[in-house]
């Protein structure tokens, strides 16, 4: 844009002030002036201005509220405040009530130009990003009319954004385990697991949703750790151990502030937690722990133990559940191991085969309630606490 296009109003009640600065900076800019703020509201109405250079104390109303008006009415306008008065809280008066610099008097004509200067790139900024903004609502507005025309029946857009975000998840998953094979198909099968565990716990149908997140990404912060420790054959030594245990911090890291996988946090954060205070990071006991996480506990021990390590072969299910209930009020929740064995032997290979046909979910939880979840998704971070569950000592025979 050509200097002269950009405008500047000045406004002060002296008008050998306001010739001096038109002397000045009308080399460069278009320069209008008024000599109070009644006059420049006037003049703004009519006529817009890119900045407006204002003294702060005039007769009638004052540069403030004048700088009030402007960022209310004329939000594109930059304003520069001027004051004879050098004390510090008129600065800080004038920048809260929205201006962009703080001139005193006398001034340096210099720096005045300075400051005009990075002002006005400021309003260039203002103004290409409200451009931005209102290119980029076209841009979604369209784009919500196509896939209109592509799927008039909204429940079905909202599957297929939820097939979309659930095939994210696993991306992330598989990216560990394709680093570790020790590790394949662990995810699968443990998010199925979870899934019936808390299903018979009772546990609500956007818990369960987020129960998933948690058993996809429980140690998506393996990632962070080097390829010598984590691949590594034989025990870690105590340094490759603390290395290893920073694998809760990475995966918080990950998923910080990525609003649709908040609700993983619990078991990202919690899953190596034990019931009796004897996990880590936190030493966490008890109803403490996240349920998600107690929960994870169980279904991540049950897959452990029947899956094949390349150090031992799977073992049965007969003595996982031996060894669940062994550890009941240790490093499990009693609740949940009687959740374990309220379900039958036959049922938990069933559910181990058709895991990886990533189709669990749906078997379980109410399409509605799905659909749901993806609309709470926009613009809002569900924090879930732990479920308070009557505790109990011990397991039924």
């Amino acid at each position: 844009m050509n200097t002269k296009e950009i405008s500047i109003l000045i406004v002060d009640d002296e008008e050998p002030i306001r010739k001096i600065l038109v002397d000045f900076l009308g080399r460069t800019y278009l320069c209008i002036t008024a000599g109070s703020a009644e006059e420049a509201t006037r003049m703004l109405a009519v006529g817009s201005a890119n900045l407006v250079l204002t003294d702060i104390s005039m007769p009638g109303s004052s540069g403030l509220q004048l700088c009030e008006t402007i960022q209310r009415s004329y939000p594109e306008t930059v304003v520069v405040m001027m004051s004879g008065n050098t004390e510090i809280e008129y600065a800080i008066e004038a920048m809260q009530q929205g201006a962009f610099d703080y001139i005193t008097k006398p001034f340096d004509l210099q720096k005045v130009k300075l400051s005009v200067d990075r002002a006005l790139r400021y309003q260039e900024l203002i103004i290409a990003k409200r451009r931005y903004e209102a290119s980029l609502e076209e841009t979604v507005h369209l784009r919500t009319q196509e896939l209109r025309s592509v799927n008039q029946d909204l429940n079905q857009t909202l599957e297929v954004l939820y097939s979309n975000y659930r095939a994210t998840l696993r991306a992330l998953a598989e990216a560990l385990e394709a680093r570790d094979c020790e590790t394949r198909g662990h995810s699968d099968r443990v998010v199925a697991y979870c899934l019936r565990l808390g299903r018979e716990m009772g546990l609500a149908h956007s818990d369960l949703i987020r129960l998933e997140q948690g058993a996809l990404l429980h140690d998506i912060g393996k990632i962070g750790v080097p390829d010598a420790i984590l691949l590594k054959r034989g025990g870690l030594t105590d340094e490759e151990w603390v290395e290893m245990r920073q694998h809760i911090g990475h995966g918080l890291r990950i998923i910080d502030r990525i609003d649709f996988l908040s609700g993983a946090r619990p078991v990202v954060g919690q899953h190596h937690e034990k019931f009796d205070g004897s996990g880590y990071p936190a030493g966490l006991s008890g109803k403490s722990i996240h349920i998600n996480a107690r929960i994870f506990a169980v279904a991540d021990a049950f897959d452990a133990i029947t899956s094949d390590r390349p150090y031992r072969q799977a073992r049965s299910y007969a003595e996982a559940r031996d060894e669940i209930i062994a550890c009941a009020n240790a490093h499990f929740d009693p609740q949940v191991v009687r959740a374990f064995l309220r379900i039958q032997e036959s049922e938990w290979a069933e559910i181990c085969r058709t895991a990886v046909s990533r189709d669990y979910l749906e078997q379980i939880i109410d399409k509605h309630e799905i659909r749901s979840f993806i609309v709470s998704l926009k613009g809002h971070r569900g924090a879930t606490g732990p479920l308070r569950m009557p505790s109990s000592s011990t397991i039924p025979a």
